[in-house]
């Protein structure tokens, strides 16, 4: 006799409510994944990132079209980029010159939102005994976005300018891939959208051609359990929150 972790149910056949090791193991990956904002200085194997990056290209894009293209730092690149990005980041004057490439972010805040961002921020800086009139510190810790928080690899993504808002979707779902099967690995990242600020010191760095632009960076290597900030865990709105079933 077989179970039904053995063998896929028939396409057809009624959802089972008792979970197979391989739902087990996917959900773990998943519920796993946490900004981390500290690592170790452990390399990362080169065969290691292929594979990840190998897995994640499995994403689904419309027409397969495959819009991502990924900058992958170590080393002296990643410190060059680094320590540029730093030297500006770190002069007032400096950093007035650089803005976005797109909107991240809304252009005016509302309800829930705001809250919510304004939540993690509060927290992490609790965590890290940074008050609000520390503006030093604060400034610091935003800071060590630029050093990929000290982990051993640094990934850049871009995308062809040519490619529309269906495409940004697409890589949404590429750049989820790379965390899940990083977590998959004992590895893990951040995803950093700091980095868009500064396009044109990372174009400049990484010779990226005219028709690529930047859409955000991601840190990647093993998580130091022992820095404070790693025991930030952010909270998620319930299912009945956000999901209205309509029979």
């Amino acid at each position: 006799m077989t179970t039904s972790a053995e063998h896929p149910q028939h396409p057809h056949a009624a959802p089972t409510l008792i979970a197979t090791a391989e739902q087990k193991i996917v959900d773990a990956a998943i519920t796993s994944r946490r900004s981390i904002r500290a690592f170790l200085p452990t390399p990362v194997p080169r065969e290691e990132i292929e594979k990840i990056l190998e897995v994640a290209a499995r994403a689904p894009s419309g027409t397969n079209t495959q819009p991502w293209k990924v900058y992958v730092l170590t080393g002296q690149v990643k410190q060059q980029l680094s320590d540029e990005i730093i030297k500006t980041h770190n002069d007032p004057a400096l950093a007035s010159q650089h803005t976005e490439h797109y909107h991240y972010y809304p252009r005016q805040w509302s309800s829930p939102y705001i809250d919510r961002r304004r939540k993690v921020g509060w927290d992490l800086y609790a965590l890290l005994e940074l008050t609000r009139d520390n503006k030093s510190g604060m400034h610091a810790q935003h800071g060590r976005n630029y050093r990929f928080f000290d982990a051993p690899v640094g990934l850049i993504f871009t995308i062809d300018r040519v490619m529309e808002q269906g495409s940004w979707l697409d890589y949404g779902m590429f750049l989820q891939n790379i965390m899940v099967a990083a977590r998959g690995r004992g590895l893990d990242t951040c995803p950093q959208a700091a980095f868009t600020q500064y396009h044109k010191i990372i174009g400049q760095v990484l010779q990226l051609p005219d028709n690529e632009m930047v859409v955000c960076g991601m840190s990647l290597g093993y998580a130091d359990l022992e820095r404070i900030e790693n025991s930030l865990i952010t909270e998620r709105e319930s299912v009945p929150g956000f999901v209205k079933f309509m029979d």
